[in-house]
């Protein structure tokens, strides 16, 4: 099976990629009016998603164990696991069932703020093209896939860094710009290993 094919056989990948051409071509076939102003917005849509893509990383998916059981089966799921396993595909993207929810409910963030249909469907096509970018740049961080790009290769080892030398740094999966921000980049040589990079909060 190729590269591509298994991406798209695993978490929500492929309804992404559906969702961003129907969004392409309600736009494309004017059921959505477009102007300049929906391609500042497309950026702005991806813009949002990469910063997100940090402070949910960090944040949310590696805040402490909760009691509640049901929300526990959520933070194993959504990514304790996936450190406890980093090469298994069945953990490694975000399923369908959070990504739903997810997606309408930042559709209705924008529109809240927008109050333009049109404006609105831009800034999520802008973040549903972040976060295919986000889970290709992830998923080739993982497989035995060597990147293209000097850049490419470098940022699948800054990922690496993160599960298997210290997980409370390199946050940023497509890029370290949140981890300078944040002060969770450093060079590779000036950070101890870390014995909870498989499990998180070990009892």
């Amino acid at each position: 099976m190729t590269t591509f094919a298994s991406f798209l056989r695993h978490g929500s990948n492929t309804l992404l990629l559906v969702l961003a051409a129907a969004l392409i071509a309600l736009f494309a076939a004017h059921g959505l009016s477009f102007a300049a102003a929906n391609l500042v917005a497309v950026a702005g849509g991806a813009l949002v998603f990469f910063v997100s893509e940090y402070t949910t990383h960090r944040f949310m998916f590696h805040a402490p164990p909760q009691r509640n059981a049901f929300v526990l089966r959520l933070q194993h799921r959504l990514h304790y696991d996936h450190h406890i396993t980093p090469a298994e595909l069945s953990l490694l993207f975000l399923p369908v069932w959070f990504v739903i929810p997810v997606a309408a409910l930042t559709f209705g963030i924008y529109y809240g703020i927008t109050r333009d249909l049109a404006l609105s469907a831009a800034l999520l096509l802008g973040s549903v093209l972040g976060l295919l970018w986000y889970e290709w740049v992830h998923y080739v961080a993982h497989i035995d896939f060597v990147p293209r790009t000097p850049f490419g290769r470098w940022i699948k080892k800054y990922h690496l860094w993160h599960h298997f030398k210290n997980e409370r740094m390199w946050f940023g999966v497509t890029n370290p710009s949140m981890d300078v921000l944040g002060r969770t980049y450093a060079r590779v040589a000036e950070i101890d290993r870390s014995s909870t990079t498989r499990v998180l909060y070990p009892k």
